[in-house]
């Protein structure tokens, strides 16, 4: 299985190793089942061999808890130590070095525990500085937008499972598609503002706010949820299929990269309104 975070669209994020094919899965002529599951030769049920252990639930917790709390300290640090003349070179700087190492996550088939530290780290000053210049402005926002992350995580979390949501592959490609253009849509709205041409999908941190660039807002905190919900999906799938210790790790960061993105979402958005 393979996580469709955009982010972390490879091959082989959840796919348990070594490869099979379905004959040599269900023991097909000539072959002996190989992979992670059930031996169902002559009736028996064998425990996976793995070295390094499975994934499981709790590691993907601590793992996310470790990666959020990261987060939190480089947004405190960033807060209190970047100076105030600073922080719109800090934040494009650290906007842009997130998303390489974002990438860089991404594209490696080796998993890297150290890199998505080092992207948990910068997206923390990018947090933290967004965070401030928010404040500096809409008094008590950040908290706001802290108390709506929770709120939208938790209330996703119980849809899921209370409403046994089912993640089909036609909403997983509508989502990665829509997320993609959304990325594309904004990067090239970034690189515009530099020339001096406004395409109205952002409005400033303080005046005007137009239509658009409220829906835009909101369509970003639903493409938000739609991507946590394959999230809490991957990760329940990795842990049925008995994939490796090491996944835990993909599911942290894909987590951690989607909560990240719902509160910049939500910060935003309740600034347009609190205006």
């Amino acid at each position: 299985m393979r996580t469709n975070n955009p982010v972390l669209s490879r091959q082989d994020a959840f796919t348990p190793a070594p490869q099979y094919s379905p004959q040599q899965q269900y023991g097909g002529p000539g072959t002996e089942p190989q992979g992670y599951g059930p031996d169902v030769q002559q009736g028996q049920t064998t425990p996976p061999q793995q070295s390094g252990g499975l994934m499981t639930f709790e590691d993907v917790v601590t793992k996310t808890a470790l990666m959020i709390g990261l987060v939190i300290v480089a947004a405190a640090a960033a807060w209190l130590l970047v100076p105030e003349s600073l922080t719109w070179i800090g934040l494009i700087g650290s906007g842009l070095v997130g998303f390489v190492c974002a990438i860089l996550v991404a594209v490696r088939r080796k998993i890297s525990p150290p890199l998505m530290f080092l992207y948990a780290a910068v997206e923390g000053i990018f947090v933290g500085l967004l965070s401030r210049l928010f404040e500096g402005f809409y008094d008590g926002i950040v908290m706001q937008a802290v108390f709506a992350t929770l709120v939208a995580a938790g209330v996703t979390l119980a849809a899921y499972k209370f409403f046994n949501i089912r993640v089909t592959a036609k909403f997983k490609k509508i989502v990665i598609i829509a997320t993609v253009a959304f990325a594309a849509a904004m990067l090239i709205n970034f690189g515009l503002s530099f020339v001096g041409i406004n395409l109205g999908l952002r409005a400033g941190v303080t005046g005007p706010v137009s239509p658009l660039a409220i829906g835009i807002s909101a369509l970003a905190v639903v493409l938000a949820v739609f991507n946590l919900i394959m999230d809490f999906d991957h990760v329940e799938r990795g842990i049925a299929m008995r994939a490796p210790a090491e996944q835990s790790w993909v599911a942290a960061f894909g987590l951690t990269v989607t909560l990240v993105w719902l509160y910049v979402e939500l910060l935003r958005i309740i600034s347009y309104f609190r205006r």
